[in-house]
């Protein structure tokens, strides 16, 4: 019986996963995302192609690696119907090679508009979403107030979206009376029609995914788990409330996949050679300087689903420590170390000063995180062109010496070394 990798972001998301996952999945049966929405994005470049996976696992894009979208996942069928049709239109055999879990929930236009209103509502205590209604999908499930894609083709259906409709109608007027849109954008006979045409286009590839892994495992087939977002956006274990709204630690891909906690094999944790973060929330070693923007700039710090600009700093290793505990890593990536070797020399977080206190113990405490200062250990740079870089020893002095140091500090071997934009700039070791 063969054990599940998994592939989880270190710190806020947009640490390069997909560049691991593509690997990975070059010799996977199965690839799976447990948790998240199309907030969420993985870019992988194939062929000259560039995808940008919102909800399909991007694992699937080996061309023999079958795409499972796990329980844990809140879905919006047009988003998905798009990469469906997208990766059909570059020769992908998506029929054969899609299973969507009859437990997903789904993202409905309301969702949208409270996600917006909502966040307009908090004002100067905006959180930064997205406004793709994944917050809203999620709190619907915790309410039992959901619909799972299996409620797409139960008897109820369409009773039981006009209830909601009606309900989640008045969420909206209530927290954005302004919004003169909320009855066009949310007549329940044009929702009702289009979710009924989504749910006929989706239903080949609904399942009983569960049962699907743990079949897979039993026959030794290769399954790897796509980690969406990252650690410390994680609604119980990031900095709350400037989180997501599900869990993209290891619990979270338990759960959010019906496996068990003795499926799990090696748990890769991905992070860059600096580090960076999208959105409203603390950032310990955020440099809001002209270093700050030529890490930006070098590093094409954008996101991916957003656009985005990146907010940027140095690596944080007193945050990877607390990723390492959290997940239960057995290997870490570093990516972009090409990036941060352009600069003369480099800093490396290696303790917190809260108020004159030392610390290497990281915090969610607001309060905590936004007294601390970041104690540095210097580097040298410079570490030159890394394309001609295949394996470890093949890398400059100063190059090794800053991932030497990352392992010690950690106590986890680096597995996977980026050196370069491309799939194949990677050191695997």
């Amino acid at each position: 019986m063969s054990k599940v990798d998994v592939v989880i972001g270190c710190f806020y998301g947009d640490e390069g996963k997909g560049k691991v996952i593509d690997y990975l999945a070059g010799d996977a049966d199965i690839a799976v995302r447990a948790t998240g929405g199309d907030n969420a994005g993985h870019t992988i470049e194939v062929n000259g192609v560039k995808y940008a996976m919102r909800l399909i696992p991007s694992g699937i894009l080996s061309g023999h690696t079958i795409g499972v979208i796990g329980n844990g996942v809140v879905m919006n069928p047009a988003v998905l119907l798009k990469e469906i049709e997208n990766l059909k239109e570059h020769g992908y055999d998506i029929d054969n090679h899609l299973k969507i879990s009859d437990k997903t929930h789904v993202i409905l236009p309301y969702h949208r508009l409270l996600d917006r209103a909502l966040e307009k509502a908090r004002k100067a205590s905006k959180i930064g979403t997205t406004g793709r209604g994944i917050g809203p999908a999620y709190c619907d499930k915790y309410e039992r107030a959901g619909l799972r894609v299996e409620d797409l083709y139960a008897d109820h259906f369409k009773s039981r979206l006009e209830e909601l409709v009606e309900s989640r109608k008045a969420l909206v007027k209530f927290y954005d009376p302004e919004d003169t849109t909320v009855d066009e954008e949310l007549d329940f006979e044009k929702i009702y029609q289009t979710y009924s045409e989504y749910a006929e286009q989706l239903k080949p590839f609904v399942c009983d995914t569960v049962t699907y892994l743990h079949k897979a495992l039993e026959a030794d087939k290769k399954v790897i788990v796509e980690g969406a977002q990252a650690t410390l956006l994680d609604i119980d274990f990031g900095s709350y409330p400037f989180v997501t709204s599900s869990n993209p630690t290891i619990g979270g891909i338990i759960t959010g996949t019906g496996l068990s906690a003795s499926d799990i094999g090696n748990v890769y944790g991905i992070i860059k050679a600096y580090s960076s973060r999208v959105g409203e929330g603390p950032f310990v070693t955020e440099l809001l300087d002209a270093t700050g923007d030529r890490i930006r700039e070098l590093g094409h710090e954008y996101g991916t689903v957003s656009g985005r600009p990146r907010r940027c700093g140095w690596l944080d290793l007193v945050t990877l420590k607390y990723a390492k505990r959290l997940n239960g890593l057995t290997g870490i990536s570093v990516n972009h170390l090409d990036t941060i070797g352009k600069f003369d020399k480099i800093k490396v977080c290696v303790a917190y000063d809260c108020n004159g206190v030392q610390t290497e113990d990281f915090s969610t405490n607001l309060k905590f995180l936004e007294n601390s200062k970041p104690v540095y250990k210097e580097f040298d740079g410079n570490f030159g062109d890394l394309s001609g870089c295949k394996t470890f020893e093949d890398l400059p002095e100063n190059a090794k010496a800053y991932i030497n140091f990352i392992e010690e500090y950690i106590k986890t071997p680096v597995k996977f070394i980026g050196t370069g934009a491309g799939r194949e700039a990677m050191i695997v070791r």
